[in-house]
C-alpha cells in the first residue's frame, strides 16, 4: 500500500512536468516507490511495487498517455529496462534488509547469552545458583515458566527450582519417568506435552532437565536455549565441584584438629597417667615395707595427679563447648578475691597454696563476670604458673583498676618466662613449642573464655629483677555497672 501510495503521488506531481523531461526521468523518479515498497514488506511488496510502477510509467508517461498501448520500440526497451532494474533492485534491498535484521537477531541473541552467562560464573551458593539460573532463563527466553529438574534419590529427577508457572506434580513425574523408566538424559531437546525439556549436559554427562513453557519454538530460539543449557551445565557442575573441594578441606581440617587434639591430651594426660600408675604400683607391689609417711604421700600424689586428670576432662568439655557454640554466660557481681580463693580449691594442691600470693587494694570493686568461667580462667593461669615456676617459687595474683573502669588481673609466676616470639601462639589450643612446653588446652580456654566476656589476654615480664624474669599473664575484665 504503501509502495502503491507513493507511485500515485509521484505520478500527480509529475503529470504536469512530462512533456518537459526526458522519458527516462519518470522512470528513475518511481524507482522511490520500489525501494520503499521492499524495505517497508520485504521482496513480494517490491515485486508488487515493480508491476505497479510499470503500469502507471507505462499509462501516465509513455505516449499514447492514458493507454497501455505502446507504439514505438525505443518505449518498449524503456519499459522492459525498468522491469528487469526494478526487479534487481528489488532482490538486492530485500537479500539486504535480511541480512541486517538476520545480524541484529544474532547480535541480540550473542548479547542475551553472554548476559545470561555472565550471572552465571558468579561463585553463589548452590540455592542461589539455581534461583539464578531458572530466572534468569525466563526472562532472557520471556518464557511463561521454567523449572530445572536434578537427579534425587532412586535416579529420579525432581525439581529443584522453578519460575514463572509452576510445574506441576503429574508434569514432573512426566517429564522424569515418562512411561515407566527414568527419563534418559541426552544431548537433545524432547517435546513432553506443554513442556520443551532440554538436557543439561557437562562433559559427556547429564545431570538435568531444564523444562521450559511457552518458548517460541523456532529453530534459532532452540538452539540458543541449547547453548545456553550447555553454560547452566557447566556452571552446576562448577558449584558441585566447589562444595566438593570445600567438604575435602573441611574434612582435611577436622583430621588436622583430630590428630592435634589427640596429640595434646595424650602429652597432658601422659604425666598424670604415670605417675598415678607408680604411685599406685608402689602401693600394691610394697606391701609393708613403706613407712606410713611414705604411704601418706604416695596417696595424695596420686589424689593430686587425679584432680589434674578431672580438670583436664573439665577443659576437654570446655572446649567442646567453646567450638559447638554452647558457651552462654551468665554474668554477675562477684569479688575477685573469693574466685582467687575458689580457684585454688579447685586446684586442690594444699601442699603449694601457700606459694600463691593475692595482692589486690580494699576498695576493689565488684566484677561483672560468668563466676564459674572466670574461676576457670583463674584456675587455669594459676595452675600454669605453679607447673613452670621452681620449687617453692612465688606466684602472685594481683588486681587493681584502671582508668577504664575494669580490673586489671596479673598472673605472675618465677619461671623462664615466654619469649616475645611465642607469646601469641601459646594461646593456640595445639602449640606446644619453646617456652617450657607452656600451650595447650588450659590457655586456649582462658583465652575463649575471655573473649566471651569481650576481654583479651597478653603475656609480659614478670620484672622479678636478676635471674629468671618469670612471665605475667595480664588480662581485665569489667567491673558491675561499667561492663
Amino acid at each position: 500500500m504503501l509502495a502503491v501510495a507513493t507511485a500515485v503521488a509521484l505520478s500527480a506531481a509529475m503529470v504536469p512536468l512530462r512533456d518537459h523531461v526526458n522519458a527516462a526521468t519518470p522512470a528513475l523518479v518511481l524507482v522511490v516507490p520500489v525501494v520503499a515498497g521492499v524495505t517497508v514488506g520485504g521482496f513480494r511488496a517490491g515485486l508488487v511495487a515493480t508491476a505497479t510502477c510499470f503500469l502507471v510509467y507505462d499509462f501516465v508517461f509513455l505516449p499514447p498517455y492514458y493507454t497501455l498501448y505502446v507504439d514505438r520500440a525505443d518505449d518498449w526497451v524503456a519499459l522492459g529496462v525498468y522491469a528487469v532494474v526494478m526487479a534487481l533492485v528489488s532482490r538486492v534491498v530485500s537479500a539486504a534488509n535480511l541480512a541486517k535484521t538476520e545480524s541484529e537477531q544474532r547480535a541480540a541473541e550473542v548479547r542475551r547469552l553472554f548476559d545470561l552467562s555472565e550471572l552465571l560464573v558468579r561463585e553463589l551458593p548452590a540455592p542461589q545458583l539455581l534461583d539464578t539460573i531458572v530466572n534468569s532463563v525466563k526472562s532472557g527466553f520471556n518464557l511463561d515458566g521454567v523449572a530445572l529438574l536434578l537427579p534425587a534419590d532412586g535416579g529420579r529427577l525432581e525439581v529443584a527450582a522453578s519460575a514463572g508457572a509452576p510445574l506441576s506434580e503429574a508434569d514432573a513425574q512426566r517429564l522424569s519417568a515418562g512411561a515407566g523408566p527414568p527419563v534418559h538424559l541426552g544431548p537433545v531437546t524432547a517435546d513432553r506435552g506443554n513442556f520443551q525439556a532440554v538436557a543439561l549436559v557437562a562433559t559427556g554427562q547429564a545431570i538435568g532437565l531444564l523444562a521450559v513453557r511457552g518458548s517460541g519454538g523456532s529453530k534459532a530460539e532452540q538452539e540458543l536455549l541449547r547453548a545456553f543449557a550447555n553454560h547452566l551445565a557447566l556452571a552446576l557442575e562448577r558449584a558441585g565441584l566447589r562444595e566438593e573441594a570445600v567438604r575435602a578441606r573441611l574434612l582435611e581440617e577436622v583430621d588436622r584438629l583430630r590428630r592435634g587434639l589427640v596429640g595434646a591430651v595424650s602429652h597432658d594426660l601422659r604425666t598424670p597417667l604415670s605417675t598415678i600408675k607408680l604411685s599406685a604400683s608402689a602401693l600394691v607391689d610394697s606391701g609393708t615395707s613403706l613407712s606410713p609417711g611414705d604411704i601418706k604421700e604416695l596417696a595424695e600424689l596420686v589424689d593430686a595427679q587425679a584432680d589434674r586428670l578431672d580438670r583436664l576432662v573439665s577443659n576437654l568439655l570446655d572446649m567442646t563447648r567453646i567450638q559447638s557454640g554452647a558457651l552462654e554466660l551468665r554474668r554477675q557481681p562477684a569479688a575477685l578475691g573469693d574466685l582467687v580463693d575458689e580457684a585454688l580449691l579447685v586446684l586442690g594442691r594444699s601442699d603449694r597454696s601457700a606459694d600463691v600470693q593475692w595482692l589486690a587494694p580494699e576498695d576493689l570493686p565488684l566484677v561483672d563476670v560468668d563466676y564459674v568461667l572466670v574461676r576457670q580462667v583463674l584456675a587455669n593461669l594459676v595452675d600454669n604458673a605453679l607447673r613452670h615456676s621452681p620449687p617453692r617459687g612465688l606466684v602472685t595474683v594481683s588486681a587493681a583498676p584502671t582508668a577504664e573502669g575494669k580490673v586489671e588481673v596479673r598472673v605472675t609466676d618465677s619461671g623462664p618466662g615466654v619469649p616475645p616470639g611465642e607469646r601469641e601462639r601459646i594461646f593456640q589450643v595445639f602449640n606446644r613449642r619453646e617456652a617450657g612446653g607452656r600451650g595447650g588446652l588450659g590457655l586456649a580456654i582462658v583465652q575463649a573464655f575471655l573473649e566471651a566476656h569481650g576481654e583479651g589476654i597478653r603475656v609480659e615480664d614478670g620484672g622479678r629483677g636478676a635471674g629468671p624474669t618469670g612471665a605475667s599473664f595480664v588480662f581485665t575484665l569489667p567491673t558491675v555497672g561499667k561492663g
